[in-house]
């Protein structure tokens, strides 16, 4: 049972969360353990992991970027930038996990890198570098812009999604998961960057 059939949903991402909680709520107090309290362990068992799953599945559709995610997997597609399994062979490995660097941020994450280091080695001398600063400070300005912009392109790729849910499209389903992918790993990757030039204005 997928996380959308819980809820009686089509696997679709565009969702009315207030009508997602109220069903969460019903569900909740269906399989809520007290009501199984003088029922069988095996009883008492299927409620309690059913009780589990419905708090996974709210927990993950009511965010819109953990629903995509989800609803990706059930795609079968694994995000490399996501993914809680490269995170942890990476970590195990001793290494940073691989980021996915969008061909048209190479140029600008290649120079931030270098302010970055230059920032580092700033401040091991107890020196502020104004300029330095006002230069990353910048940079943080535009990879936010296009952070807000990837998501504008999102919230346009789930309408995209569900127009082809809706009408059977299986070739426009293909187009609107293969952008999705591309976009999240985008948005993952400037979440990191925003992320390292604020570590480095601290």
């Amino acid at each position: 049972m997928t996380y959308f059939e819980i809820f009686h949903l089509p696997p679709k991402l565009g969702l009315d969360t207030a009508a997602l909680e109220k069903q969460f709520y019903k569900l909740s107090r269906e399989y809520h353990p007290d009501r199984f309290a003088s029922k069988s362990v095996e009883e008492q068992n299927k409620a309690t992991e059913m009780s589990s799953l419905l708090n996974d599945a709210y927990r993950t559709l009511k965010d819109p970027i953990r629903r995509t995610e989800y609803l990706l997997e059930l795609e079968g597609i694994e995000l490399e930038e996501q993914s809680v399994k490269a995170t942890a062979a990476a970590r195990e490995a001793g290494k940073e996990k691989k980021q996915i660097v969008p061909p048209d941020l190479l140029e600008e994450a290649f120079e931030l890198n270098m302010q970055l280091e230059e920032m580092k080695m700033a401040k091991q001398m107890g020196d502020d570098d104004l300029q330095l600063r006002k230069d990353l400070e910048a940079a943080k300005a535009n990879f936010t812009a296009m952070l807000d912009a990837s998501q504008k392109t999102l919230e346009a790729l789930w309408q995209s999604w569900d127009a082809a849910v809706d009408s059977g499209d299986d070739g426009a389903k293909d187009a609107a998961k293969d952008e999705m992918v591309a976009t999240l790993n985008r948005r993952s990757y400037l979440r990191n960057l925003v992320r390292d030039v604020n570590a480095a204005l601290e």
